[in-house]
Formats: C-alpha cells, structure tokens, sequence
C-alpha cells in the first residue's frame, strides 16, 4: 500500500481523538497559564510526560509543592493501567523495528484504542507505520492544543475560575460510561466508596495517595474473587 494511503487511513482514523486531544490540551495549557507557566512549559510537558490526567495532576504537585517520591507514586498509580496496555501489545508491535521505541513510549488511551483494531483494508507489512502514524497524530495534536492554551493564555484575559474542573469532568464522563456500557457496577463502586473514605480519614489536601491504593487494593481482591466463581 503507498505510504500516502497509510497516512489517510491513519488521519481518518485517528480524526475524532485529535479533535477531543485539541480541546482538552487547550484546557491544559490555560490552567497551567495560570499557574504561571508559559507555552514553553506546556510543551515540555506534552513532549515528555505526555500523560494526560497526569499532566492535569502534575500541576498541582508542581505548584502545591510535592516531594519527588509523592509525584512518583502519584505518577505511578495513575498510570499503572499502561502496564496492562503495553503487555497486550508485545506482539503487535514485536515487528515494529525502528518505531517500536516511540510506539511504547506514546501508547495512551485512546491511542491504544485505535492500534487495537487496525483498518481490515491494512497489508500487515503496512502496520507498523500506521501504528507510528496513529501514535504521532494524537501526540501532535495533544501537544499543539497545549501549546496553544499556553499562548492564548497570555493573550486573553478572562476568568478561568473552575477551569481546573475539566480533569474531573472528564474523569465523571469516563466513569458514566462505564457505568452506562456494564451491568457490573463493582469497580466504580470500589472507586466511589474507596475514595469517599479517604477523604473522610485523610482530609481534603493527602487523600489521593491512599486513595489509589485502597482502590488497587479492592480492585484486585474483586478479580480475584471473580477468579474463584468462574
């Protein structure tokens, strides 16, 4: 297949999580704006951490103060799920040559998504510059909102108050969802449950830690007890 017909397939493809990657990024860079980091910082950020919900969070370890270890475990935790994501596709990507460095290192969500269920049409010696081209899209689009929201950032002057809710609004349209698409309820419940405790004990500004962990915690006792009944 030519390269340019990779290259549309990936574009097509790829399209509406660029569009949803713009927003949210714009989103990023505003609130990181007003923390007092410019464009320049929105896109290290992007480049490097590349870590959505965690970039979110970065802000206020950035801003709050936190001790390395605390952002370590945080970073950790939130993102652990990537584990699972990059173990089902060793495989997939086995063939990848000189992409396979990159394709690990950008793999997010929606990304692991779209890779997942590559085009029928697709030669299988054509996958592996579709998955670099998929992987590249997104991040470029991640990186380029962010880039923006910086720079808008210094040129309109509005009020951004609650701005920072985005991170959970987008975490409250993840969990309805899920909620909405299964009858089993237990994990979000685990989550809702584990976090409403934490808060209690801990207080508002060290529940996040413990937090997550408890919710590891009874995530993996739900699995292994749904182990035992099958």
């Amino acid at each position: 297949m030519k390269k340019q017909s990779v290259f549309r397939l990936a574009l097509t493809a790829t399209a509406p999580v660029m569009a949803g990657y713009v927003v949210l990024g714009i989103g990023f860079g505003l609130l990181l704006r007003t923390r007092g980091y410019g464009p320049l910082w929105a896109l290290a950020m992007s480049t490097v951490i590349y870590a959505g919900s965690m970039q979110f969070l970065a802000i206020d370890l950035i801003t709050g103060g936190a001790g390395l270890l605390t952002a370590a475990l945080t970073t950790l935790l939130v993102n652990a799920r990537h584990l699972l994501y990059g173990l089902s596709m060793t495989g997939a990507y086995r063939g990848a040559g000189r992409y396979r460095p990159y394709l690990i290192y950008a793999l997010s969500d929606e990304t692991y998504s779209l890779v997942c269920h590559p085009p029928k049409e697709l030669a299988e010696e054509d996958k592996p510059r579709y998955y670099f081209l998929v992987t590249l899209l997104d991040q470029a689009s991640w990186v380029l909102g962010s880039v923006l929201g910086g720079a808008l950032g210094d040129v309109l002057r509005f009020n951004t108050e609650g701005l920072d809710f985005a991170l959970t609004a987008l975490f409250i349209t993840v969990v309805t969802d899920q909620w909405l698409s299964t009858k089993d309820h237990a994990a979000a419940l685990t989550g809702f449950l584990a976090t409403l405790l934490c808060r209690l004990v801990f207080g508002a500004q060290s529940f996040l830690l413990p937090a997550m962990l408890l919710i590891v915690l009874g995530l993996l006792l739900l699995r292994r007890r749904k182990g035992a009944e099958t």
